[in-house]
């Protein structure tokens, strides 16, 4: 897609008098020279493959490393028998976050939105919505047009790999992408999307990326669980009229000066941050890596 800046798309959408995912449909059929149909059965068949992916998580399946696995059934168990803290609805959005996120570390098929390592995010915060009933498929595909605009627009001005900005362009952009697709499904205008985007880009900015061992594991999966809940935050936030003072593309923009400033040893490297700790040092030892 053509777009490079989340203000530009807000203009475009008062201009045109469309919604945010539908000028992100205009230039997806204009890009691919795809009909209407032809473009939705694509976003369509994203959202089945996350559906898919909740219905085949395997509860007692670990990765190969043995880092990761069975999380997503212990926060079930907890919600089930327990009251959490963070309430029934939450709760299920941390569930799913674990649950893909182990799915991607046991080799499974998941969508990476906007990568594998980030996968659970976005899927999170809307298969809970929609197995309570609360959406409907229908109303999720445009909220997936959305997400897509608010990724490609940060994969243009900045970068969606934690070996290129850390993880924060990874969970970072994949809360951002989550949290404007929530404001969204809530009928939310252009301007609250875009802030709610800058505000959950903002509330992770700076998050280095230092896997253990070198695996997308620890503390990777875990962390799509504090993207999916910065996202809901910051959606929220926006719906009740609060802004991103700093302006949505300018956060963008720090999110890609902090990348470029930050060291090699924290960009995917596992050579710094949690991944140099005394235990992931023993964990990579033992692993042979």
């Amino acid at each position: 897609m053509a777009f490079h800046s989340l203000e530009e798309m807000v203009r475009i959408c008062n201009e045109t008098n469309l919604a945010f995912w539908e000028i992100v449909l205009r230039e997806d059929m204009s890009e691919r020279s795809v009909s209407k149909e032809s473009s939705f059965e694509m976003m369509e068949h994203m959202w089945e493959a996350m559906k898919e992916a909740v219905e085949k998580y395997e509860p007692q399946k670990t990765s190969a490393s043995g880092l990761v696995g069975t999380m997503g059934a212990k926060i079930e168990e907890y919600r089930n028998k327990q009251k959490p803290l963070c309430g029934d609805f939450v709760s299920k959005v941390m569930e799913r976050a674990l649950q893909m996120g182990e799915s991607n570390a046991c080799m499974k098929r998941i969508v990476a939105a906007p990568t594998a390592g980030a996968c659970g995010v976005l899927p999170a915060v809307l298969i809970p919505l929609y197995e309570e009933g609360r959406v409907t498929s229908e109303e999720i595909i445009p909220a997936l047009y959305t997400a897509a605009g608010i990724g490609q627009v940060i994969a243009a001005r900045a970068f969606i790999a934690g070996a290129a900005g850390g993880c924060q362009a990874e969970i970072g952009t994949a809360s951002a992408m989550a949290a404007g697709a929530l404001v969204s499904i809530q009928g939310g205008n252009a301007q609250q999307i875009i802030h709610a985007a800058a505000m959950a880009l903002k509330n992770l900015l700076g998050l280095v990326c230092d896997p253990v061992a070198g695996l997308v594991e620890v503390p990777c999966v875990k962390r799509n669980v504090v993207g999916a809940v910065n996202a809901l935050t910051a959606a929220d936030m926006a719906l009740a009229g609060i802004i991103s003072r700093i302006s949505p593309d300018q956060v963008i923009d720090a999110m890609r000066e902090v990348g470029e400033s930050m060291h090699v040893s924290l960009k995917e490297t596992g050579e710094g941050g949690i991944a140099n700790t005394p235990d992931a040092r023993k964990i990579k030892e033992e692993l042979g890596i």
